[in-house]
């Protein structure tokens, strides 16, 4: 016989031989995981070299998360190491979709230098399961866009809009449905909006409302960035030939009124917010842009019974 690798081990010797401690190996052996191959006189357990190999592959299936039995269901044949390893997936997956949530707000909570009841407030509306958080756009879509008299295909489109959190989100992703589930929950917020939805839909048989070309036609905001980025003043002559360039001969008040419900409203932080939501690359924060313009359609305004 080989005195270093004997036919049978000791718990010792086979503890000795994998570097794990007598009081796991009893452990196991005791679940079923390693059962010792005999017994000695003495009663005491005895193991060969096949436990060994035993050890080492229950340790593996342990260090990637198995819990014992199911590592006894694997070595009994009454599953695999892939069915297993499938399920833990799934569960590891879940994990992780869990710590991303837990990250996001956590870190929302520092910017934001939250209370403790905002705190838990956020962490609520981050853990909404998928139908919780429909129904919370679903009644925000009823409240803001139900009832509004527009065309059949401009109906559709509205009543097709989603605002969903993937099940993969980033923490930006998370951190911004927290943001509009705050926003669109506020009742505040769904009257501005239907107001600013309001002058800005067009009815059956009818174009665009004069003010909607600010929001769905970025190069009036583009433009205006780029004389702002010149230092014109929105009170100027400069900006009047801006206002001609961008409006032509539209009905200017209605688009200041257009363009003020948006900004009360907060349309574009709103319009942001599902951007960053889809993990769609956000063109930059307009507001600056849009309270500019605002302020030279104002100041035309006042400029021309002065003129006449």
């Amino acid at each position: 016989m080989d005195d270093e690798r004997p036919a049978v081990l000791t718990i010792g010797q086979l503890a000795h031989r994998t570097g794990l401690p007598v009081r796991t190996l009893r452990f196991w052996s005791d679940e079923g995981a390693v059962p010792p191959v005999a017994r000695s006189a003495s009663g005491y357990r005895l193991y060969d070299a096949g436990s060994v190999a035993r050890v080492e592959l229950v340790r593996t299936l342990r260090e990637l998360g198995l819990g014992l039995d199911e590592v006894c269901r694997v070595l009994s044949g009454r599953t695999t190491v892939a069915e297993v390893a499938d399920a833990h997936v799934a569960a590891l997956d879940a994990q992780i979709r869990s710590l991303k949530v837990s990250r996001a707000v956590l870190s929302t909570v520092a910017k934001r230098d939250s209370t403790a009841e905002e705190t838990a407030l956020m962490n609520r509306l981050a853990r909404l399961s998928a139908a919780e958080r429909k129904q919370i756009i679903d009644e925000f879509k009823e409240e803001v866009f139900g009832g509004l008299d527009v065309e059949p295909r401009v109906r559709d489109r509205l009543r097709s809009f989603s605002i969903e959190l993937p099940d993969d989100a980033t923490p930006e992703q998370v951190d911004a449905w927290i943001e509009l589930a705050e926003l669109v929950r506020d009742p505040g917020f769904r009257a501005r909006l239907r107001t600013w939805m309001e002058l800005n839909t067009p009815a059956p048989g009818q174009g665009h409302p004069p003010g909607a070309s600010i929001w769905w036609a970025r190069h009036v905001v583009q433009t205006v960035a780029e004389v702002r980025r010149r230092g014109v003043a929105p009170e100027g002559p400069v900006a009047a030939e801006v206002l001609a360039e961008l409006f032509g001969d539209v009905d200017r008040a209605a688009v200041l009124r257009s363009l003020e419900a948006g900004i009360e409203a907060g349309a574009e932080r709103y319009r942001r917010l599902v951007a960053r939501l889809r993990g769609q690359d956000s063109s930059s924060d307009a507001t600056e842009e849009l309270e500019w313009l605002a302020r030279a359609l104002r100041a035309a305004d006042q400029a021309r019974p002065a003129v006449r």
